[in-house]
């Protein structure tokens, strides 16, 4: 292995839910008058959460949500957590296959609740222990600030330079960047655009991972 811990973001990387939950934004906002499909969706708006998400919905429609918006995704989003969502092409295996001493955690922007059943139902609820990380609850400043790879990695008991990231999101990677660490820009997910690979590397990723075969390989796993 060529790093000491790794830390891996949640939607996008390990679960395809970047993709489902664009397309059902993409829905509703074409629903209220401000036509989206999900390709645009994700470029506007993945990666993003809390208020930063609803501002860069707001600018770019030029209008308050309506009220029943955050209603409306609650529903969305439970029927997601009752259903589960499918694994990014080879997540699975990849997570068991690594040494079973190798420190890791995950570092998402997605709450504690949301990543935990998602674990569950792709039957990884032990690969992780403890260490699951929310940019909503263990920091002040979530993604793209740096500050929950730093909280991740001190967790785990890694310097952050002896850690390699993976990330799919431009919003993550310019936190990952930021945070010194080797962050691999994975481009697995059924979301991500032929040139994705490009805009990751203009962020400063150190390497790019077409499939977790890929980030095996990078890790010198």
């Amino acid at each position: 292995m060529k790093f000491s811990g790794l830390i891996f973001d949640f939607d996008g990387v390990l679960v395809e839910s970047e993709y489902e939950g664009n397309r059902h934004l993409a829905e509703y906002l074409t629903g209220i008058g401000h036509p989206h499909s999900p390709a645009e969706a994700m470029r506007h708006y993945m990666g993003l959460s809390g208020r930063a998400f609803i501002d860069a919905i707001e600018g770019r429609i030029g209008r308050p949500l309506p009220d029943g918006f955050h209603a409306e995704r609650e529903v969305e989003n439970e029927r997601v957590l009752q259903g589960g969502i499918g694994e990014v092409a080879g997540a699975i295996a990849f997570v068991r296959s690594l040494p079973p001493e190798l420190p890791r955690a995950i570092a998402s922007s997605s709450s504690v609740h949301w990543i935990r059943t998602h674990l569950r139902h792709l039957g990884l609820e032990d690969a992780f222990g403890d260490h699951v990380y929310s940019g909503k609850e263990h920091v002040a400043r979530g993604k793209p600030a740096p500050d929950l790879y730093l909280h991740a990695a001190a967790a785990i008991g890694v310097p952050i330079e002896d850690c390699a990231i993976l990330e799919d999101s431009p919003v993550g990677a310019t936190g990952a960047v930021a945070s010194g660490g080797y962050v691999i820009g994975l481009c697995a997910g059924t979301h991500c655009p032929p040139d994705h690979a490009a805009v990751l590397r203009a962020i400063g990723v150190q390497a790019i991972a077409a499939d977790f075969g890929e980030v095996a390989r990078a890790i010198g796993l």
